[in-house]
């Protein structure tokens, strides 16, 4: 800790019954720097900040702010000493306009009537202010995440802020959309703003971050200079251990077409061509709002098809509903894991022993409780869930493990296809490394598998195929030597671009 420092922690804990989220953790942030907070799931990080946000209070420990001990018993009263806190899950009001969200129960006021003309007026201002290019009057659900994004943090600048912790901020941005972030980062920096940054993508920490903090099994094991250390020593830092090949080596073995899909169109996807093969990666690839989620939920059956033909193994299932796709062999695995992926309050056992008793245990009426345990125990073995985490309910679960049980899931219908939807956003390097293991295995074992990642490394490491999605259309199509950076970008604002 230096005299400098705007908020510091000091022995700080937080305990629940039978696990201590916390241990004695000493923290602090200077003026002016980006402070990492870097570890797996379940490491600590969330509860940190949670307590410096007023969130919650610490069982033992102290929080100071400019030298002098706190008390922080709401989150409003943290925004009051100016710390203000964008969680990755937003409280934005999806019905409510962006100038009403950001003015939420502080509306300019003529006598007793909120005047709307002021609110939209102001708030064009911020986010003028801020480099952000959104319309005040637009719905928040209208816009896509990354906008949504601007919004919350837009919230954050009503008062005088010091503090600003952005927790997980790039999970679903693109690289353009990174960039615009990180550019209001260090603008914020410079004005000598403290800002405490939250995030499991370790090759962003060189481009904003001064200081590093690594955070392990609710302990703290050491903060670094970002310039005075490697990803490496992150990484075993973080997981107590070296893992060096994040990305498994793949044998794709690309065999006969699986999906053929001709002349798509649907909400936001255009007269799209594509094909996946048995025993490759597909990756896909574009910006947000590109279309690239929506052309396959769209294939899935989640959203409609408006025109077009898509042919799975032989058999016509254009416009069929998700569960006919599922039985047919076709499994999408959402982006999206805790509004349509998993259960929140029921354990991570009834999660699975549903898909299950819809897929391989399925029996009519009379459902084998033994072979569905007996499943259950072995897909759990398969995605690395520990014992200990079975029987707790989804919502108690770090991020790391809701997605390993979301991956299990897939597992329960004995697919051919495995259409995987932003599959790792939000878990760190040591989740993200068991998770592309699995992906790896399903490929080499002969089944289609198809990446969509706003991750351009994930997709680049892992497909043996790329498609670019822009505007709706497949602007590119690339293998080999040309699955490069600067290649797949060149396509992101093309509706027409090469084939591979």
């Amino acid at each position: 800790m230096t005299q400098s420092s705007l908020i510091s922690t000091h022995g700080l804990s937080k305990e629940y019954p039978g696990v201590k989220a916390l241990d004695s953790v000493d923290f602090d942030l200077r003026a002016g720097e980006v402070h990492v907070l870097f570890g797996e799931n379940g490491a600590g990080k969330s509860t940190l900040i949670s307590l410096l946000a007023g969130a919650n209070t610490p069982t033992s420990g102290e929080i100071r702010m400019n030298g002098a001990p706190m008390t922080l018993e709401s989150v409003s009263e943290a925004q009051e000493r100016g710390i203000f806190t964008v969680f990755q899950e937003f409280s934005l009001i999806p019905t409510m306009s962006v100038a009403e969200n950001i003015f939420l129960g502080r509306e300019p006021k003529v006598g007793p009537l909120v005047n709307h003309r002021q609110m939209r007026r102001e708030a064009a201002r911020m986010l003028a202010e801020r480099g952000f290019d959104i319309d005040p009057t637009a719905m928040v659900a209208q816009l896509p995440r990354a906008q949504q994004q601007m919004v919350e943090i837009a919230k954050a600048f009503h008062g005088d802020v010091s503090v600003l912790i952005l927790d997980e901020p790039t999970a679903s941005l693109s690289n353009r959309e990174v960039d615009h972030l990180f550019d209001f980062v260090l603008r914020m920096k410079a004005a000598g703003i403290g800002i405490i940054y939250i995030s499991h993508r370790i090759n962003e920490f060189a481009r904003i971050a001064d200081r590093v903090t690594v955070l392990r099994d609710g302990a703290k094991i050491d903060t670094v200079a970002m310039d005075a250390t490697s990803d490496g020593e992150l990484i075993a830092m973080m997981a107590g251990r070296e893992i060096s090949d994040v990305y498994p080596a793949i044998a794709h073995n690309p065999g006969e077409v699986v999906l053929e899909v001709e002349g798509l169109e649907a909400w936001g996807v255009h007269g799209v061509d594509l094909q996946v093969r048995r025993g490759e990666i597909l990756g896909v690839a574009g910006l947000v709002g590109s279309g690239k989620s929506r052309l396959f939920r769209a294939i899935a059956g989640v959203n409609e098809t408006r025109a077009g033909r898509v042919r799975f193994q032989g058999r016509d299932i254009t416009g069929h509903n998700t569960r006919a796709v599922m039985q047919a062999g076709l499994y999408y695995l959402t982006s999206d894991r805790k509004t349509e992926g998993l259960i929140l309050p029921a354990p991570a056992t009834d999660n699975l022993a549903i898909d299950l008793m819809m897929g391989i245990c399925a029996n009519g009426p009379f459902q084998r409780h033994r072979a569905i345990n007996r499943e259950m125990g072995r897909i759990f073995d398969h995605v690395e869930l520990h014992q200990h985490y079975r029987n707790r309910t989804i919502a108690q679960l770090s991020g790391g493990n809701q997605q390993k049980v979301l991956f299990a899931k897939s597992f329960c219908h004995g697919s051919e296809l495995y259409i995987l939807d932003e599959p790792t956003v939000g878990v760190d390097m040591g989740t993200r490394a068991a998770l592309y293991r699995l992906i790896a295995e399903l490929a080499e074992a002969g089944k289609a598998v198809v990446v969509i990642s706003s991750d351009l490394p994930e997709v680049m490491n892992l497909a043996n195929r790329v498609v670019v999605m822009a505007n709706g259309h497949v602007s590119a199509e690339l293998s080999g030597d040309r699955i490069t950076e600067t290649e797949v970008l060149k396509y992101f604002f093309q509706e027409t671009g090469a084939d591979a």
